[in-house]
């Protein structure tokens, strides 16, 4: 799913840090605890080696505990315990959290998605619900705030799609986000990402991927102008870091068997000083564009 990462030291390796200290400390907690349920359900998805079974009922108890704070009754745990005045306070919509649910259950269950418009729905169960509870969390729940967030996240989703391309095919399950018809359309095979060489054509096929996302991705960037202070600021450090490893993916050719392209410390001073300077913050094609 979209990285949602609070100011809490965790052990998973986030390209884009939302939670971070950027933000007001009285967001912090509230969006600390939803960073807790969604980790916790994603590692229930994808993480040790339970069987499928196992792993459908673990979330099945995870809607569970969503039900009883919808009942206004004491969850069971206390990760659960501390996400329900979250939900009650910002009055945030169950439904985005069922919806990450159904996300995770699917990564258990599906391995392969036919066309981008699949790709896109799994997007919106899996990281638009992040930015539309964090704009519950802010307070700024406008239809066309909302649609611009939607933009971003499912950019960012896909930004993590492209770059992990390698290590979600050398997982156990195997599993490409790359849509098969475009796969065909490229003439790349799955015999060719197991081989795990970057030939022209796996390269055109990411060039193209990564076009469509920036494209997206700029789409929803003048959310990051039009949210106030520091919150703005997140937003647009959160754009301009997957522009920038949009940028890496570029330069590397696309090449993500080699090695995956991910953000270094040496990145952030560039990223954050353009996030503070309104007129370098949106995403550039000459950076960030992978249409070569």
């Amino acid at each position: 799913m979209v990285a949602l990462t609070p100011h809490q030291s965790v052990e998973h390796y986030e390209n884009f840090p939302v939670g971070s200290l950027l933000l007001p400390k009285r967001f912090r907690k509230p969006i600390a605890a939803v960073y807790h349920f969604a980790r916790h359900a994603d590692d229930l998805a994808d993480e040790g080696d339970a069987s499928v079974e196992e792993r459908l009922a673990q979330l099945a108890e995870c809607s569970a505990e969503l039900a009883r704070i919808d009942a206004g009754i004491e969850p069971q745990t206390a990760r659960y315990a501390a996400l329900a005045p979250v939900i009650r306070d910002y009055a945030i919509p169950l439904q985005l959290f069922e919806d990450l649910l159904s996300a995770f259950r699917q990564d258990v269950t599906k391995q392969r998605y036919q066309d981008f418009g699949e790709v896109m729905d799994y997007c919106r169960r899996s990281a638009n619900p992040v930015g539309r509870i964090l704009l519950h969390i802010f307070g700024q729940t406008d239809t066309r705030k909302l649609a611009m967030s939607d933009g971003i996240c499912s950019a960012l989703q896909l930004v993590n799609f492209w770059q992990d391309v390698a290590i979600d095919f050398n997982k156990p399950r195997r599993r490409i986000y790359l849509p098969q018809d475009d796969l065909a359309r490229f003439g790349v095979s799955e015999d060719d990402l197991a081989v795990g060489v970057a030939t022209p054509a796996f390269r055109r096929l990411q060039a193209f991927q990564c076009e469509r996302t920036w494209k997206m991705l700029r789409a929803g960037s003048p959310l990051g102008l039009e949210l106030p202070g520091r919150v703005g600021l997140e937003i647009r450090t959160i754009v301009l870091s997957a522009d920038r490893v949009l940028t890496k993916l570029k330069q590397v050719d696309y090449d993500v068997f080699t090695a995956r392209p991910e953000l270094k410390a040496g990145d952030w001073p560039f990223i954050l000083g353009r996030a503070l300077l309104a007129p370098w913050y949106r995403p550039q094609r000459e950076a960030g564009g992978c249409h070569g």
